[in-house]
């Protein structure tokens, strides 16, 4: 704007100094003042008062300066003020109309502006709006499914006593096997973790908060892994493990993370057809400044190294929209009746609670990859 101005008054000077010279060589000729109305109209365009009036007093000094030359007769002098006298009235009209056309214009854009700028407010407020709306609505249905919740756990309590009787039975009877006698205790594991679940639910609607323990990360993949061997072989999807060595300890809730792990393991069997694979790798690395600040909200103060714990499966993947609303309440890709949407919410609130982190990366073909990371140490540590 700046720019434009000077490019303005430059053209403008010029067309002033112009007419003076033509002014000069012939005071006589009046037509040549009227050229002033082009510099005041220039000058206009940069909206300035001041500007104007410097402009228009030149132009008027300029206009009768050829009144002071010597050698006119009376008659023709009187002729000649009342001819100037009649331009320099037609220059302050142009310089009023100008600069109140100017000022008109310059108030509509500021109009303008101020209006964009409201209707910019106002969509944003709306944007916002849509957005506390939505998060008002899925917290309505949390409240709602965690009083179905609840109501079902109460009712679900009986049936599995009744069940975990029936396994401490088999488990009394003669001829079971060795085989039979890991698998049994299996059950009984899952069912007493089901039971403490819904003692959990019962208790409050909100999870409880984690008691993590330096645990075994072999330990904790090892019991996730055998709980979900069969349905793997029975979909014919091969599922391998890798552990990092020396094998870490990591600081979590076996119960909460447990979950996490069943959950994420779950969904990479579904997303993975007969023949595929899926890899569960735990590993280690350096603990971030952030990293270090979450973890001491959970009383660890001395971490320096982070368990990351990665299931990558070979499945379909999901488009980048489905991974960007993957850890939304409810959302999901499964087809009706199939899931609720919760499944990631609940890991990675769990996760976080840990002072860890939970993400996701996937791509349409390539598979998905979903990563746990918790505080850790490795297992030879004195300070567990």
């Amino acid at each position: 704007m700046k720019s434009r101005n000077h490019v303005v008054l430059a053209i403008a000077g010029f067309l002033f100094l112009l007419i003076v010279l033509m002014e000069w060589m012939f005071p006589l000729n009046v037509v040549g003042a009227f050229g002033f109305v082009l510099p005041i109209l220039l000058v206009a365009t940069v909206r300035s008062r001041r500007l104007m009036v410097f402009t228009l007093a030149l132009c008027i000094l300029v206009t009768f300066i050829g009144l002071f030359q010597p050698g006119k007769k009376r008659e023709r002098f009187t002729a000649v003020v009342f001819n100037r006298t009649m331009v320099v009235c037609v220059l302050a009209g142009v310089a009023y109309i100008g600069m109140t056309w100017e000022e008109r214009k310059a108030r509509e854009e500021a109009a303008r502006s101020a209006l964009a700028t409201q209707t910019e407010h106002l969509l944003r407020a709306n944007t916002q709006l849509v957005e506390i709306k939505d998060k008002l609505a899925r917290s309505e249905r949390l409240a709602a499914v965690g009083q179905l919740v609840t109501s079902v756990a109460h009712e679900v309590g009986t049936p599995l006593h009744s069940i975990a009787w029936h396994v401490e039975a088999l488990k009394e009877e003669s001829g079971v096997t060795a085989e039979m006698q890991k698998r049994i205790g299996i059950i009984d594991e899952q069912l007493n973790r089901v039971v403490r679940i819904i003692q959990d639910l019962l208790s409050s609607t909100r999870q409880r908060k984690p008691e993590p323990t330096w645990y075994p990360a072999e330990q904790l993949i090892g019991t996730v892994v055998a709980l979900m061997e069969p349905g793997y072989h029975a979909k014919g999807v091969t599922l391998q493990t890798e552990m990092a060595q020396p094998v870490p300890l990591v600081w979590a809730d076996a119960d909460r993370i447990h979950q996490v792990l069943v959950n994420l393991l779950t969904n990479a069997l579904v997303a993975t057809g007969a023949g595929g694979h899926v890899m569960v790798t735990v590993a280690t690395r350096p603990a971030s400044t952030e990293e270090i600040e979450s973890a001491s909200c959970t009383g660890r103060f001395d971490l320096d190294t982070m368990v990351t714990l990665a299931v990558c499966d070979s499945g379909c993947g999901m488009p980048q929209e489905d991974v960007d609303r993957a850890f939304q309440p409810f959302f999901t890709t499964k087809a009706i009746g199939k899931g609720t949407g919760l499944g990631l919410f609940l890991s990675r609130e769990a996760v976080v609670a840990h002072g860890g982190q939970l993400t996701l990366k996937s791509e349409v073909g390539a598979g998905t990859t979903v990563t746990v990371v918790l505080p850790g140490l490795p297992s030879d540590s004195a300070a567990v």
